[in-house]
């Protein structure tokens, strides 16, 4: 069964201005860029499921995204598809994930109702191709900004076929589509191969489940471990996909897979020890961006007013709006989304520093240093 994606290679390469390529090729050329970006790198210190773990063994963001760029490039190379492309569309994709995994995601999306809500997929490619180098983005291909924006891994689908058809993707609001390539469908199937073994083996290490209690099924099908699981389900993906015509699974795998996403929600996403700290992250997000509101309202575009915060967070804030201040007025930007913008960006580690910087700054035990130690 031969895959072959029938947008022409114009419009899959179309950049969103125009750009001599060189050596490294389209697809290699945008892994460069995403490898190379700010983003990127913070995802070193964004939650995938447990936060802020001090195991170093834990799996971050960072790696949950090189986990799902080898995985739909081993299918790829077997489906006989682009992985390179593959690779770029992975290691964006979750380049829109707040602080504090998918419960900062919801909590942004409570604050931020009345300006759309927040989706990390929507986000991902508006950070791809606006934010990053201050308003002027990764000029992708269009093939990848297509695959990140349509990856969608909480959706459980059995099999996907591309839909072959080019849009306006800074018109799409709903995550309502799929990816226009194969390669892109490749990627949103193994964005679940990735972690939903990887999540189980992680609360195994720490202890909230225990292989044991696995349902006999997942056990029977997939394995009992994160290496057993991704080698069933990508075996069974490359060989089911050639048969079919379609990227999916087999009846039986599928089954087995939806019981394991069912086990991993009621035993590790929604175990009251997890959920006992989701008060908190409200919390702290809710002060930051209360706060950063109020001083954005406050100083606008002042840089002298942001340092007279006293604070590292204000003064930090001030030169990002500097920075974005002719980006954010071109496209007549709300207060609250420019701080949606400023929170979303923010690691686990750094928004945990800024709620501290505000409620007791770092120069609170030395302001009055001139009187305990006055000069000569």
């Amino acid at each position: 069964m031969d895959f072959v994606n029938k947008l022409s290679s114009e419009d899959l390469l179309r950049r969103r201005y125009p750009r001599e390529e060189d050596v490294r090729g389209h697809y290699f050329r945008d892994i460069t860029a995403l490898i190379h970006s700010y983003p990127f790198r913070r995802l070193k210190h964004k939650t995938q499921v447990f936060f802020a773990p001090k195991n170093d063994h834990i799996c971050t963001r960072i790696e949950h995204v090189m986990h799902v760029a080898t995985i739909s490039a081993t299918v790829c190379r077997a489906l006989d598809l682009d992985t390179n492309l593959a690779w770029a569309i992975s290691l964006g994709h979750d380049f829109g994930h707040t602080p504090f995994g998918h419960v900062g995601e919801k909590i942004l999306d409570e604050i931020l109702a009345d300006c759309g809500g927040f989706k990390h997929e929507l986000y991902s490619l508006y950070v791809a191709d606006h934010l990053i180098n201050y308003g002027k983005g990764l000029n992708l291909t269009y093939a990848v900004r297509d695959g990140i924006l349509n990856h969608c891994g909480e959706k459980f689908e059995q099999s996907i076929t591309p839909d072959f058809t080019i849009r306006d993707l800074d018109a799409v609001k709903a995550l309502e589509f799929v990816p226009c390539t194969w390669e892109g469908v490749v990627m949103r199937m193994s964005d679940k191969v990735a972690y939903l073994g990887r999540d189980l083996e992680d609360a195994v290490s720490l202890k909230l489940v225990s292989p044991d209690e696995l349902p006999k099924r997942v056990s029977k099908i997939l394995g009992r471990t994160n290496s057993e699981i991704i080698d069933t389900l990508v075996t069974d993906l490359i060989q089911t996909s050639k048969v079919t015509g379609s990227v999916g699974f087999s009846d039986k795998v599928f089954e087995a897979s939806i019981d394991l996403k069912d086990f991993n929600y009621a035993r590790i996403y929604e175990n009251p020890k997890l959920a006992t700290y989701h008060a908190y992250f409200k919390r702290i997000l809710n002060t930051l961006f209360d706060y950063l509101l109020g001083i954005l309202a406050a100083y606008r575009t002042d840089a002298a007013g942001y340092l007279d915060e006293g604070n590292a967070l204000a003064a930090r804030f001030g030169d990002y709006i500097k920075k974005m201040a002719a980006y954010y007025n071109e496209r007549g930007t709300s207060d609250k989304s420019i701080v949606g913008d400023y929170v979303a960006g923010m690691t686990d580690d750094f928004a945990l520093e800024c709620v501290n910087e505000i409620m007791v700054p770092r120069r609170f035990g030395i302001q009055f240093e001139d009187f305990l130690y006055p000069g000569p």
